[in-house]
C-alpha cells in the first residue's frame, strides 16, 4: 500500500540526512520526498512517499519517532487528505500547428505555459499524480525533451494536523 508520510523535523543540518539514512539502513524504498521550512523557521516539514504494509510503515514510523530531530510524525493514508505535486514539462513545437496542439491540451489539463522559445514550451501542472501521468501520456505524440517532478504533497482534511 502507498503511505504518504509528513515529518516535522528540526531544521538543521544532517536532520534530513538521518531520515533518509533511516530507510535506506533498512531496506524501505523512498518513492518521492519533498522537504522546505514551515512558518515557523526553526522546523521544516518534510513529507516523503513509500509503499509497504501496515506493519512496515508502522516500523518506520516508531523508528522515525526515536530520531532527536523529528518533532512528530504523521501517516496521512490514516486520514482523508489531500496531495499534489507540481510538474514542469518542455516540449518541443514547430510553427502554429504543434504549438496551438501543446495549448490546447495545456488548457485542458488547466496548465500554465510559463516559458516559451523558438522551439519550445515549458508547463507547469499541478495536480495529483494520476492527472500528471495522464497528462504525459496525452503529449505522447509531441517530443518531450524534459520533465521535471517534485514528488507528492500533503496536507490531513478537517481538523487533523501536524504541529507542536
Amino acid at each position: 500500500m502507498r503511505h504518504v508520510i509528513s515529518i516535522l523535523m528540526e531544521n538543521e543540518a544532517g536532520a534530513l540526512s538521518r531520515v533518509a539514512g533511516l530507510f535506506s539502513a533498512r531496506g524501505y524504498n523512498i518513492e518521492s520526498l519533498t522537504v522546505a521550512p514551515t512558518d515557523d523557521a526553526t522546523l521544516s516539514r518534510l513529507t516523503v512517499v513509500t509503499r509497504g504494509s501496515e506493519e512496515i510503515v508502522e516500523q518506520i514510523i516508531k523508528q522515525l519517532n526515536k530520531l532527536i530531530d523529528v518533532v512528530k510524525v504523521m501517516d496521512l493514508a490514516q486520514y482523508a487528505h489531500i496531495e499534489r505535486e507540481i510538474m514542469f514539462v518542455k516540449v518541443a513545437v514547430d510553427k502554429h500547428v504543434a504549438c496551438e496542439a501543446v495549448k490546447r491540451l495545456s488548457d485542458i489539463f488547466r496548465g500554465n505555459i510559463i516559458d516559451v522559445s523558438e522551439k519550445t514550451y515549458t508547463i507547469e501542472l499541478t495536480g495529483d499524480r494520476s492527472k500528471l501521468d495522464a497528462f504525459v501520456n496525452a503529449l505522447k505524440d509531441y517530443r518531450i525533451i524534459e520533465v521535471v517532478r517534485s514528488g507528492g504533497m500533503g496536507i490531513a482534511r478537517g481538523e487533523a494536523s501536524l504541529h507542536v
